[in-house]
């Protein structure tokens, strides 16, 4: 999907600040391309778990009550909470989104191992001992049971009974690990009281809380009137490690629930001074509050994100996409409004009619990359931390009398793409289709590839050494460095294979306009294997299909959304 804007002489600032945006006075549009990315956020857990005081006994009775007479209100009440949405753009990096979707109030469960059925509604204290005796499994009866119902996002009322009969077999004690799985359905289905009793019992019997928890907490806490303390336990966060780019977006989005909007942008402006890139809903949240406000700063505040997502490759998704349209067509005084359009193989809009930014360096971009990456990657980089001075210099002598290449393949990384195939053959055919082509290849490998083994066979590297020039560096060593100073030296023709993302690599550069270059250039030269049978043609394309600014030929005719300004 593709957002064409044009009439952006209204807001000259995403121009003047920026002079990589490529556009000047003299331009009315500007294109946001959008793609869907999928990120998993993996979460430690670094608290230490302190017994303060005793347990809670007049919240832990209060839950027992609850669970012995649910509300009236709590019935059906399964909303969703806001849950990762797609975020970061990074090509070829793991993406998954996790969701969270709610149980129907007909679901039944299927039984589990066999052995016993998750309750569908609350059990009173025999029912429960009954189905502790039906139990076959070898684990602890409670967690097992807990973490299943966790699972499947079972009721509140159910755990509510389950948390009543354990806190009656053990003196009114429930374990941190049930309170903080019960405390996860309660934010999952958005039962915000049940989140403050839980909170009342957890403040009360434990001095600290490990991220798990008090990340949790965050989350049910915002939805109510007591939504400041999540900022103290944001803080408390805070004292161990940096907070999750999901506790923030907890927090801000609590914030703007609440109208609190400097709150809001303080929390959004730490987040980015901790170099963590915000979740896509975070910056969703600040367009979809700034719907029909009149306010300059509010405004401009909006125009740096939309430069922060370029200037970081982000890339929204559709739904954030539509936050951006309706924020724009809101804006009092301005006249936007929608419509599709295609943009044409040659990148021309046809909203517009303005041509999109081109992927190719110009000769003067790509002589400035080079120096810059030679200087602060390879010369100046941590690369010794993993070669030494002496064996980069025999790499650089090495280019030095060799001819230009054409395509600089990582081969480890190449042979290692197909796990369930010998690695040497997996290169050899790569190697061997390249070379039918009448292309000057390197491959760049590791000594150990030389040596006899089931997954690097001789004779087959032998054959790789007769199609390609082939360096092989210590064990120890590292490639990346050699693969960028290869593909760099050989002309700005030059493409590269690899799966890495060399992420590394970019952050050692100095500003943000060598790192968008560095990003160009990469999607214009990094090839990827994209498949691979036996004795089929292995399939290549460029790593990276999308640039804000350009169009892949992968997406000619796709339909996208432009919206212009009459």
């Amino acid at each position: 999907m593709t957002f064409c804007f044009t009439g952006i002489r209204s807001f000259p600032k995403l121009w003047k600040s920026n002079p990589y945006l490529g556009l000047g006075p003299a331009h009315s549009s500007v294109c946001l391309f959008l793609k869907d990315c999928y990120g998993i956020r993996n979460q430690q857990k670094w608290f230490s778990l302190k017994t303060a005081s005793p347990q809670n006994t007049k919240a832990v009775n209060l839950l027992i009550a609850k669970a012995q007479y649910p509300r009236k209100g709590d019935k059906g009440n399964k909303k969703q909470v806001s849950s990762d949405s797609p975020h970061l753009f990074a090509a070829g990096a793991a993406k998954k989104r996790s969701q969270m979707n709610p149980q129907s109030k007909d679901h039944v469960l299927s039984p589990v191992r066999d052995t016993i059925q998750l309750p569908t509604k609350p059990l009173n204290s025999e029912e429960w001992d009954k189905l502790k005796e039906d139990f076959k499994g070898k684990a602890n009866f409670e967690n097992w049971i807990s973490s299943q119902m966790a699972h499947c996002r079972s009721s509140v009322d159910v755990a509510k009974s389950l948390l009543a009969w354990v806190a009656a077999k053990n003196n009114g004690i429930i374990g941190y690990d049930l309170l903080v799985k019960y405390l996860y359905l309660c934010v999952f289905h958005k039962q915000t009281s049940e989140v403050i009793d839980v909170y009342e019992i957890m403040k009360t019997r434990y001095k600290s809380l490990e991220s798990g928890g008090n990340s949790l907490l965050i989350r049910g806490l915002i939805h109510s009137d007591r939504w400041r303390e999540a900022l103290l336990l944001l803080e408390d966060i805070k004292k161990v490690m940096i907070p999750s780019k999901k506790n923030y977006h907890d927090c801000i989005q609590g914030a703007l629930l609440h109208q609190d909007v400097k709150t809001a942008w303080d929390l959004y402006q730490e987040l980015l001074g901790h170099d963590v890139v915000p979740m896509l809903e975070t910056l969703k949240a600040f367009f979809d509050f700034g719907k029909d406000i009149k306010d300059d700063q509010y405004s401009n505040k909006l125009l740096d994100i939309l430069l922060y997502l370029r200037n970081n490759q982000l890339y929204p998704g559709e739904s954030f996409a539509h936050s951006i349209k309706t924020w724009f067509e809101s804006v009092p005084g301005e006249q936007w409004k929608g419509q599709f359009t295609t943009i044409q193989k040659s990148g021309q809009c046809l909203g517009c009619g303005k041509t999109i930014e081109s992927i190719r360096l110009s000769p003067e971009e790509y002589e400035f990359l080079k120096g810059k990456i030679l200087r602060d990657v390879i010369d100046g980089g941590d690369q010794y931390k993993k070669t030494t001075p002496q064996e980069l210099k025999r790499f650089q002598n090495f280019v030095k009398h060799c001819p230009p290449f054409d395509i600089v393949i990582d081969g480890l990384n190449v042979a290692k793409m197909f796990p369930k195939a010998r690695e040497s053959q997996v290169l050899l055919d790569v190697v061997s289709q390249l070379a039918k082509q009448n292309l000057r290849l390197l491959v760049l490998g590791r000594k150990h590839m030389l040596r006899q083994g089931s997954r690097w066979r001789r004779d087959e590297m032998e054959m790789v050494q007769k199609q390609a020039s082939c360096f092989f560096a210590d064990n120890i060593s590292e490639d990346d460095p050699f693969l960028l100073y290869a593909t760099l030296h050989s002309g700005n023709h030059c493409k590269f294979i690899t799966k890495d993302l060399m992420r590394d690599h970019k952050a050692c550069l100095p500003d943000a306009k060598t790192q968008r270059l560095f990003f160009k250039w990469q999607q214009g030269h990094q090839l990827a294997i994209i498949n691979r049978l036996p004795g089929s043609k292995i399939t290549f394309q460029f790593r990276y299909l999308y640039l804000q600014g350009c169009l892949s030929s992968e997406i000619k005719g796709r339909n996208s959304k432009a919206y212009s300004q009459p």
